[in-house]
């Protein structure tokens, strides 16, 4: 049995490839989102370059908040 995505690690060196890779995450956590109906993404900024995308119960079901630590 497999659990779905809950986070991704994003690591990049330039704007176009993080937009992009942004993107990509979030349309992957909108999927397994859609599985329980319970949880919205949080995207983080964890350095320049650096990002997480998660699952996240603090989050509405359907939202996607950005936050920068």
């Amino acid at each position: 049995m497999s659990t779905p995505m809950d986070r991704i690690e994003i690591d990049v060196a330039s704007r176009h490839l993080l937009d992009e890779e942004l993107e990509a995450a979030v349309r992957r956590l909108q999927e397994a989102a859609l599985l329980t109906g319970t949880h919205g993404i949080v995207v983080t900024r964890v350095a320049p370059g650096r990002y997480t995308a998660a699952l996240s119960d603090q989050v509405p079901f359907g939202m996607t908040r950005e936050l920068i630590s």
